[in-house]
């Protein structure tokens, strides 16, 4: 029977940071199980690449923090370019409550260092992003390190990196069961090629990670949502140095990739969705009519619905991370559940999964806030209502 010390499942993003961080750590026995043809063939390809360390909680603005760090640092690290452009995030608000918000979400970045952060009023905003109109615009906040980053290039960097170090990566692998033991520890991971015996298992199976997890009787809450992207027509009316603009009050938001403007609305969604990738008319529509309000410049672009996609948040019942090893089965871990953050904050949460496979607890950051303990406990973390 194959075996290996960690068997990774799931090679996205995630699966390729923890693989990356545990060789780095001087793990030679990893193996990285996908079921798809090829990388970034599942949500790693189909995310829009912002970054940002504007949060609303401590902990996210803390993964932030240290995935920035690790993003100025990935050339000398990893060998690769993330992409990553300070373009800065604009949010905006609509009205005084909004502000408030935005406020409130201010106060905790500066409490935790990112002291760049700051509040913006109606004509700043007009400064930062001219496109703009003016109507329905009270203030904002703006941070001019957040911006965008490139999810595949960080995916191909990461798996690139593990396989020079002896890290196996195997595509168009299903996993079908994972094996227990008398002390319930996993002892085989089954698949369609055959059952490979493992040490350790990381779930990093994104919005499919319930699914893997119910293999080994572990109840997971993470939830795939749909959201979509509509890409305009290549056209040149907005620079590419515009910042991600938001608009807080209902999430409507844009930002320039390689020639065209991305135009996103986060609807309510469909919660268990399935990985559809088409977007929907009524939907397009709508988005089109908060543009021509919104971005006066872009009333006459159309949307190329051939360049248009949509893909799967994995959602978790506090919209933050869940990080470390799953209740009653010590040696399947968890890094799951990102709600939407899971690209930016994917060099984190590696190196910080790593540190508690290799050392048995995170040095480099308190993460109980991320403990996949905390439902059942009952100390899910507060969402921010904007942020």
């Amino acid at each position: 029977m194959n075996r290996a010390d960690v068997v990774v499942v799931g090679g996205g993003v995630m699966g390729a940071s923890v693989a990356h961080h545990l060789a780095e750590r001087g793990v030679r026995d990893i193996l990285v199980l996908d079921r798809g043809p090829a990388p970034g063939a599942g949500s790693t390809g189909r995310a829009t690449g912002g970054f940002r360390a504007q949060y609303g909680t401590a902990i996210n603005v803390r993964l932030s923090l240290l995935a920035r760090r690790k993003l100025l640092a990935f050339r000398d690290e990893v060998g690769a370019d993330p992409g990553y452009h300070q373009a800065g995030y604009l949010w905006l608000s609509a009205n005084a409550r909004e502000q408030d918000i935005l406020r409130e979400g201010l106060a905790v970045q500066h409490a935790e260092g990112l002291a760049e952060a700051r509040e913006v009023t109606p004509d700043e905003a007009l400064r930062l992003n001219p496109a703009l109109a003016s109507a329905d615009i009270a203030g904002g906040v703006f941070c001019p390190t957040d911006g965008f980053i490139r999810p595949l290039q960080i995916l191909e960097g990461y798996l690139s990196s593990a396989r020079r170090r002896g890290v196996r990566v195997d595509w168009d692998t299903t996993v079908s069961a994972l094996e227990r033991g008398p002390d319930g520890r996993i002892t085989g991971v089954v698949t369609g090629r055959g059952t490979i015996g493992a040490g350790a298992v990381v779930n990093a199976a994104g919005a499919w990670a319930a699914r893997l997890a119910e293999m080994a009787g572990v109840t997971l809450p993470v939830e795939p949502l749909r959201r979509q992207v509509a890409a305009t027509v290549p056209c040149e009316l907005l620079p590419a140095s515009m910042p991600m603009t938001i608009f807080a009050g209902d999430g409507y938001h844009l930002r320039v990739r390689d020639g065209r403007v991305l135009l996103l609305w986060p609807t309510p969604g469909v919660v268990g969705a399935p990985f559809d990738t088409r977007v929907d008319d009524d939907w397009v529509a709508e988005v089109l009519r908060k543009t021509a309000a919104r971005v006066p410049a872009l009333r006459e672009v159309p949307v190329d619905r051939a360049a248009s996609w949509a893909g799967l948040y994995e959602m978790s019942p506090d919209k933050h991370a869940i990080l470390g090893p799953a209740p009653g089965c010590p040696n399947l871990y968890l890094v799951n559940g990102s709600s939407g953050h899971g690209v930016m904050h994917s060099p984190a949460l590696g190196q910080l999964l790593a540190e508690i496979i290799c050392d048995g607890r995170a040095s480099t950051l308190d993460v109980s806030a991320l403990s996949p303990a905390r439902f059942a406990e009952g100390r899910l973390n507060k969402v921010s209502e904007l942020l």
